[in-house]
């Protein structure tokens, strides 16, 4: 009898396990969550972070299926993101802050760039942003409601002096007196191409606050999914400092979805980020790559007041949380 119940222990003990090991292999095959992100832009280094950490399958070591949805001229991520079509939206401080103006249901989790890679690109022979007062600037329309005005309050800058700015630096090597907008890690490597050596003034080095390619995601999308928000903001920063390290996994992925991205370009870019500390540098030097601050949020809000870009009533804490950056520690 004791035998009996001996081998009916084990025949249930051994039940069990296998009913456990079945359901083991039923939750692996669970599908992971699918986190859709969209890109303010055609995928560039500027991005690289990101594609890396699908290359090396970052994302699904932490427990998401993530897809990069390519941005570009003709794609309004903002509205895509409010409309559902996709999860989290590569933004920017300003749209943020003007979209929580109008009520719109967004907030920032985390920033990739510690500073917005803006630059005015000038000839040679200048040596000081305040010597363009006065002479030709390329600016975009959009322009006009980001670091313009800034510009015009700090240094003095007219509206007398804009010139359309159509994202090509022809105009801009045909005058020698005039200068242009552009991105530290884009412009300036077309510039030099054309044999001109570019002068450049990074904004954000100057003082202008805004971080740039924010990670913005729905409110109630935010609230339901705190923990994969989170899960895809360190799994990114990890996808960021790998870049820094080793970019052709990342580099693989950004030219098949934008064939004709250069390897010029995209190793200038990436220097160019290093160089600048637009990653790793400033607050993300010691609270890891991805972070944001309140006293940073404050700066921007307080210049888009100043400036009449927004209203002084806004509550500009509720465009931003820090809840995820505070549990995301990647040092660079």
């Amino acid at each position: 009898m004791a035998h009996s119940r001996s081998r009916r222990s084990f025949l249930v003990r051994g039940a069990l396990g296998a009913a456990a090991l079945a359901a083991g292999r039923v939750a692996r095959a669970q599908p992971l969550p699918k986190v859709v992100f969209g890109t303010n832009w055609l995928a560039e280094a500027e991005h690289g972070g990101f594609y890396q950490a699908v290359a090396e399958g970052t994302y699904r070591r932490h427990g998401i299926d993530a897809a990069i949805r390519m941005g570009g001229p003709q794609v309004n991520g903002l509205q895509l993101l409010l409309a559902g079509q996709i999860d989290l939206f590569m933004g920017y401080d300003i749209q943020t802050l003007k979209a929580v103006e109008q009520g719109l249901p967004v907030v920032t989790v985390a920033a990739t760039f510690q500073k917005d890679p803006v630059v005015l690109i000038a000839h040679p022979g200048v040596t000081r942003l305040e010597e363009l007062k006065g002479r030709p600037i390329y600016i975009s329309s959009a322009s006009e409601t980001t670091f313009w005005p800034w510009l015009k309050a700090k240094y003095g800058f007219s509206d007398a002096q804009k010139r359309p700015y159509s994202f090509s630096v022809q105009p801009f090597l045909a005058d020698r007196t005039a200068a242009t907008q552009g991105y530290a890690t884009s412009e300036p490597y077309s510039v030099e191409k054309a044999g001109v050596k570019p002068v450049l003034f990074l904004l954000a080095d100057l003082g202008y606050p805004p971080y740039a390619e924010t990670i913005v995601a729905r409110r109630d999308y935010y609230e339901k999914n705190a923990d994969l928000v989170r899960r895809f903001v360190q799994a990114s920063a990890e996808g960021w400092k790998s870049y820094f390290a080793n970019p052709a996994p990342g580099n693989v992925l950004i030219k098949r979805d934008d064939p004709q991205m250069e390897d010029g370009l995209l190793a200038f870019g990436l220097a160019k980020m290093k160089e600048y500390g637009i990653v790793t540098g400033g607050d993300a030097a010691k609270l890891g790559i991805m972070t944001m601050t309140d006293e940073r949020w404050k700066r921007t809000f307080d210049f888009m007041r100043d400036a009449g870009l927004i209203r002084p009533d806004v509550d500009y804490r509720r465009a931003y949380t820090l809840d995820v950056v505070r549990q995301v520690k990647v040092l660079p």
